[in-house]
């Protein structure tokens, strides 16, 4: 998994409530394990037509946003089935980072395990990011993980909270298997002494 340290990039508006995970990434995607090649069928009932023409409307289809990293969003984002393939989606189209008021806790915690960092804000806050925004090509914010801070366009900030044992995973990107090699000598050690008292197993 990638390090989040700091991020620099474009923040997109989405300012739908109860986006869920059918929206981020529909079923008929589902059918991989692969986390890559999915960035393309982001939000895809919302991209492309019936016909699979763009939608030009359409936030990401704009040519301001086509490369965000940072992701604005409504209330309760997320919410909906617990398909991991929705952050993976996030992730292979480039998002590293979602802002909301709210989030379903499955995908919340399925974020940080594939290297993106969901973060909560208060409405008003989050308001303020999203008329920076509107902005498009100008809409760069910065968001420093070490730090805790999210620096707008006109370098105002805002601060936020992230669980201690979450930002540490970030920081030094370990996933789940990440954390597990970690302790590879302590594994290694205890299966020397159990191979030596319990030769028969």
């Amino acid at each position: 998994m990638d390090k989040f340290t700091q991020l620099t990039g474009i923040a997109a508006p989405m300012p739908l409530i109860n986006v869920d995970t059918d929206m981020i990434i529909p079923k008929q995607f589902l059918k991989t394990i692969k986390r890559s090649g999915l960035g393309v069928n982001l939000f895809d009932e919302m991209r492309y037509d019936d016909d699979g023409n763009e939608i030009p409307d359409f936030v990401l289809n704009k040519p301001a946003y086509r490369d965000a990293q940072i992701l604005v969003a409504g209330d309760n984002f997320g919410c909906g089935s617990s398909r991991e393939h929705a952050p993976w989606a996030l992730l292979d189209f480039g998002i590293r980072c979602v802002i909301a008021p709210s989030f379903a806790d499955i995908f919340y915690n399925n974020c940080f395990k594939n290297g993106i960092l969901p973060i909560v804000l208060p409405q008003e806050q989050v308001d303020m990011l999203m008329d920076d925004a509107e902005r498009g090509a100008n809409a760069v914010v910065t968001v420093d993980l070490e730090s805790q801070t999210i620096t707008g366009p006109d370098g105002g900030t805002i601060t936020f909270e992230v669980d201690a044992f979450r930002k540490h995973c970030l920081l030094n990107g370990l996933d789940d298997i990440g954390l597990t090699l970690e302790k590879a000598p302590a594994i290694k050690a205890f299966e020397a002494e159990a191979a030596q008292a319990r030769p028969w197993v």
